[in-house]
């Protein structure tokens, strides 16, 4: 299941991670390259809404990268869980510090810390979850052990 992203020229696999304000995964998703954002987050969104039903009706805020937007995606979000989506996103071509977003990224960077997911090594999507999933659980281990 590989895909090419016409946006950023590239082929392979989309992770797509829900994350609370203290990093810790919520919901993964892998899918292709060419799949788009706002679908993937939907499906990860209503996956999550079947296991942790009652915990998500304390969500206010989902905050969103720029792929992320639009207004499909914000009813979705709001006729599941209630929850305004803001969308962080650049205003100019050079580089700023976006608030909330280095939340998701500084998780993507934890991940990268491992040999196995720094490259798309996995056949099938349902492993990549699987090793991502494994790797957050030594990551969160880590830190209550510390």
């Amino acid at each position: 299941m590989y895909g090419f992203d016409g946006g950023k020229k590239v082929k392979g696999r989309k992770r797509h991670v829900l994350v609370d304000s203290l990093d810790l995964l919520l919901k993964v998703v892998v899918t292709a390259a060419n799949t788009s954002e706002r679908l993937a987050s939907a499906y990860a969104l209503m996956e999550l809404w079947d296991e942790y039903r009652k915990c998500l009706n304390y969500v206010k805020v989902l905050w969103v990268d720029g792929g992320y937007s639009g207004d499909k995606l914000a009813l979705a979000v709001w006729l599941m869980i209630q929850a305004k989506v803001e969308v962080i996103q650049r205003m100019g071509p050079e580089f700023e510090l976006l608030p909330k977003r280095w939340v998701v990224e500084r998780t993507f960077e934890w991940l990268n810390w491992y040999r196995r997911l720094s490259k798309d090594y996995e056949r099938l999507p349902d492993m990549s979850e699987a090793a991502i999933y494994a790797v957050m659980t030594r990551i969160m281990l880590k830190r209550l052990a510390a």
